[in-house]
């Protein structure tokens, strides 16, 4: 019983880890309906930011994610006008070959600048990176990653449900056309869709870089996770990723204590039955997996 409750808890707490990287690609997708293959490098850079800001200035990351996620707005809102605004209403191979190429640039930028040295920081002390609870042993790093992940969710469905520019959102999210007819600006929904999104990401990013190395390709590591996570819980709900990454969490933990060989195939195995049974996800609105292929 108590192997059971720590498969479960470990499994949770990864699941948050999962979700806290999926939850700007899941933005930008129920909104703009682009699936951004450069999620993994911004994760990426993310990463990279929180290990700079320790090494350079001794803030904490998790202090500093406020610092990050604004400079990140700025790169969001950069990477929409420089490149997705000419490619939003294209079709879908323009916005895969555009996302897939930026990513490629900015891996080979990483490498260039930082090498391929693999880094990680350590901002708690070796005492307190695990606690203990009624028998279960609990990654702190990972518990603090689970409580950036509800708290980022819980934030974006506030804004997107209390604030004018919120339901602007929603609105073009749900029809772009009504949207249109009804004054709201679909270019400034996208601006600041893309800005928030990519904010998120590299909030993401400086919180994991305590519990993982960060190198120019762990990208393709976490991009690979996230849209598991965004297909599982359901194309363009931020509810269903947190739900996502939760079920994608728990099924791995399992899966690794049964065959650590397997652990890693079960992204892939839970991909590949969802998309068979239930290809809009769990919380996702039915028919939004076509948009994605419009």
């Amino acid at each position: 019983m108590q192997t059971v409750l720590q498969l479960l808890v470990s499994g949770i707490l990864l699941g948050g880890v999962y979700a806290l990287a999926a939850v700007g690609l899941n933005l930008i997708f129920g909104v703009a309906k682009v699936v951004n293959f450069a999620h993994g490098e911004f994760l990426m850079l993310g990463m990279y930011a929180g290990y700079w800001l320790m090494v350079k200035t001794g803030i904490n990351p998790y202090y500093g994610a406020p610092m990050i996620g604004a400079a990140f707005f700025v790169l969001g809102v950069m990477f929409y006008a420089g490149l997705m605004r000419f490619t939003i209403y294209k079709p879908e191979m323009t916005q895969v070959f555009a996302t897939l190429g930026l990513g490629i640039a900015l891996q080979n930028l990483a490498l260039l600048l930082w090498s391929a040295d693999y880094r990680t920081i350590q901002v708690l002390p070796a005492a307190s990176e695990s606690v203990s609870a009624f028998g279960i042993t609990l990654s702190t790093n990972r518990l603090i990653g689970f409580c950036f992940a509800a708290a980022l969710v819980s934030g974006v469905l506030l804004f997107m449900r209390s604030t004018f520019l919120g339901r602007a959102i929603e609105a073009v999210s749900q029809d772009l056309v009504a949207a249109r007819l009804m004054g709201v600006d679909p270019n400034k929904v996208f601006v600041v869709t893309f800005g928030i999104g990519i904010a998120l990401t590299g909030i993401a990013g400086a919180v994991l870089v305590p519990s993982f190395y960060a190198f120019p390709t762990v990208g393709s590591f976490f991009v690979l996770v996230a849209f598991v996570v965004v297909v599982l819980g359901g194309l363009g709900s931020m509810t269903g990723t947190i739900l996502g990454g939760l079920i994608l969490g728990v099924v791995e933990s399992v899966a690794g204590f049964l065959s650590p060989d397997l652990k890693e195939a079960t992204h892939f195995v839970l991909l590949i039955l969802l998309l068979a049974a239930r290809p809009h996800g769990i919380l996702g609105v039915k028919g939004a997996e076509k948009e994605a292929l419009k």
